[in-house]
């Protein structure tokens, strides 16, 4: 009986060092705050002085709009013209960094270097980084985030293999540009989404709907572009630039719906490796190549159905050499999490592969996005998942963000809330599990253009009027509370994660005298 009992308090002291609700502290000096948008959804100027169509362009002109709300990019924010507004928020804000994407077809308005170079586009990169440096904002730049030149994609884009030649022209002319004053690029973001919402769901441009191979085709060259990409700046530019190339690969945490349960167990463990393995392994695990279990799953239902091939591309041993290490740093962007049941699927796509259902608890607070709840323990969940999956890889959280209506205005409690909470739980994974992570991005500077969303969905600090010709961008309440944490470089104050721990040994110390004294 007194065993038990002192078993039972020390194993309520670790939790509670473990697995604290909240926790006070800051993070290491060296940690950096920063802001993400990407060049679609804020900068507008869609034909501006010789920028080329894009394939959000046509997909958002279409006579009856895929659009909810049937609006497009074509003005957006305006950051085109008023780029010099948008810096003086992110110095407000304190931050260190501002991430932001460069529109592919406004610096190779046909996306070929042989169908010429727009030096207008070029020069409106240089103003934007420029000032950014003058008011001591490092730029961090992702090189395609999803508006791929349409004149690419009328060669079948993606799933084209002429495409990594291309890109790697591309990822040369933004190093040789700007690569004497930015340091950290990141190829691709979120690449599940260009592939299985563009290319397999179709809700996303180019509205592709060929759910058994294209998304597959359309990951295996993003992979060898990645690739290229990375390797051209390791031997060409590195050494001259001293700068960093990674990649954005975005995930929920998965946890199985019914944790007894051997095969939710397995199940949840085989979606991480789905989403966020799919690009990662190859990248992170050693040997260039899709995770195990989505190569055995594949080729078997492709067997089922009669074919002779995988319907999962294979590299060559030379491609697997390439990918295998091709990044300094891992970006990372999280939202939310799903719970998942096995489910034994016979239909051919991304989904159906993992033989998986997702769901959501209805209890877990909701955002105006369907698919966003807020579930901040899941944060820490996957940060530790990709330490000890990957070996502890440099991590750059590089979005995190919440959705409201512009119904809430300024006084956005949830966001707050959110940021708060999510920040926490990485405050956790840093400072208890040791995770690498040495930066965070907050999703978004301001609102824009949420894609097949519209404007019907906000995301930034800032409420943003879309009707007014200047589109004023004015803060939210969670601006502030950014600023706050930004300054304080956490959560300083309090009872520190020392002070639980000190209590909760006291706490046993204490038990295990009235143990003696029964």
């Amino acid at each position: 009986m007194k065993l038990a009992t002192i078993l039972l308090l020390v194993a309520w002291a670790q939790a509670q060092n473990e697995y604290p609700e909240w926790i006070y502290g800051t993070f290491p000096d060296d940690f950096e705050w920063g802001f993400a948008t990407a060049a679609y959804q804020i900068e507008g100027g869609w034909n501006a002085d010789g920028k080329g169509e894009n394939i959000w362009d046509r997909f958002t002109h279409a006579d009856v709009s895929p659009i909810y709300d049937g609006s497009s990019g074509d003005v957006a924010c305006d950051s085109y013209n008023k780029y010099q507004v948008d810096v003086q928020l992110i110095k407000n804000m304190g931050a260190d960094y501002y991430r932001f994407s460069v529109g592919w077809s406004r610096v190779l308005p046909t996306g070929t270097v042989a169908g010429g170079v727009n030096e207008a586009g070029i020069q409106y990169y240089n103003n934007l980084i420029n000032d950014l440096m003058a008011n001591d904002i490092e730029p961090m730049i992702t090189m395609y985030h999803w508006d791929l030149p349409q004149g690419l994609q009328d060669v079948d884009g993606w799933q084209n293999e002429t495409i990594v030649n291309e890109f790697e022209a591309y990822a040369n002319l933004l190093y040789t540009r700007f690569g004497d004053r930015v340091k950290r690029w990141i190829t691709f973001n979120e690449a599940y989404v260009v592939c299985v919402l563009g290319h397999s769901d179709g809700v996303h441009a180019p509205g592709i709907k060929e759910p058994a191979t294209a998304a597959y085709k359309c990951a295996h060259n993003i992979l060898k572009s990645h690739g290229r990409a990375y390797r051209l700046y390791e031997r060409s530019y590195k050494n001259v630039q001293k700068g960093f190339v990674g990649i954005t690969i975005d995930s929920g945490w998965y946890e199985p719906l019914d944790p007894d349960n051997a095969l939710d167990v397995a199940a949840a463990e085989r979606t991480r490796q789905f989403k966020h393995g799919w690009y990662a392994f190859p990248i992170f695990k050693g040997d260039g190549d899709y995770p195990p279990v989505m190569k055995e799953i594949i080729r078997r239902k492709s067997t089922e159905d009669g074919l002779t091939v995988s319907r999962l591309p294979e590299f060559t041993e030379a491609e697997k050499a390439m990918i295998n290490g091709s990044a300094d740093f891992l970006g990372f962007n999280h939202y939310t999490t799903e719970l998942v049941e096995h489910v034994e699927r016979r239909d051919r796509s991304w989904h159906g592969d993992q033989d998986t259902n997702t769901s959501q608890d209805k209890k877990w607070p909701a955002s105006a996005s369907e698919w966003l709840k807020h579930v901040p323990w899941g944060f820490r969940r996957l940060l530790v998942w990709i330490k000890n999956t990957y070996g502890d890889p440099l991590v750059y959280v590089t979005e995190n963000g919440f959705s409201d209506t512009d119904a809430v205005g300024l006084n956005d409690e949830g966001r707050v809330t959110y940021y708060r909470e999510y920040i926490n739980e990485m405050l956790k994974a840093v400072t208890i599990d040791k995770c690498n992570v040495k930066s965070y991005t907050a999703w978004s500077l301001m609102d824009n253009f949420e894609w097949a969303r519209g404007y019907s969905e906000r995301f930034g600090i800032h409420w943003v009027n879309f009707t007014h010709p200047d589109r004023p961008r004015i803060p939210k309440k969670s601006a502030g509370e950014l600023k706050k944490i930004f300054a304080d470089n956490g959560f300083p104050g309090g009872a520190s994660t020392v002070v639980v721990s000190l209590f909760s040994y006291i706490f046993v110390l204490v038990g295990l005298l009235y143990v003696r004294l029964l």
